[in-house]
């Protein structure tokens, strides 16, 4: 069985920075492609940015140049560094994962980033 567990989320400042990190277990992250998604109140969940086993990357504009995504297969953790946090940013963070050519099937619990101003 998969799990995804995240953690870092939090309260934070206009232009703070946080860490959001997703653990996996159940399966070698080396083998699945991550990604991050937020939902806010009252709105869809929304891709923030993905990694695909390769390391190749996409971001939603509206994090593009604030959010850098990565990952450490040896730690089989995924991470989220977000820069410069706006409040518009306010949401559940959630990390996802998929095998090659699936779609997303493994999900985390969710962490909450709140940014106030």
């Amino acid at each position: 069985q998969v799990q995804l567990v995240e953690s870092g989320g939090g309260s934070v400042r206009v232009g703070d920075s946080l860490r959001l990190s997703c653990t996996t277990s159940g399966r070698t992250l080396s083998r699945l492609n991550m990604a991050w998604f937020r939902q806010a109140p009252g709105k869809e969940r929304d891709v923030v940015a993905i990694i695909w086993s390769a390391v190749s990357t996409f971001y939603a504009d509206a994090v593009k140049g604030r959010f850098t995504i990565s990952r450490d297969n040896a730690k089989n953790t995924m991470y989220l560094q977000m820069n410069s946090l706006k409040p518009e940013d306010t949401a559940v963070y959630y990390c996802a994962g998929a095998e090659e050519g699936s779609k997303w099937s493994y999900w985390g619990q969710g962490t909450q980033v709140t940014v106030s101003s």
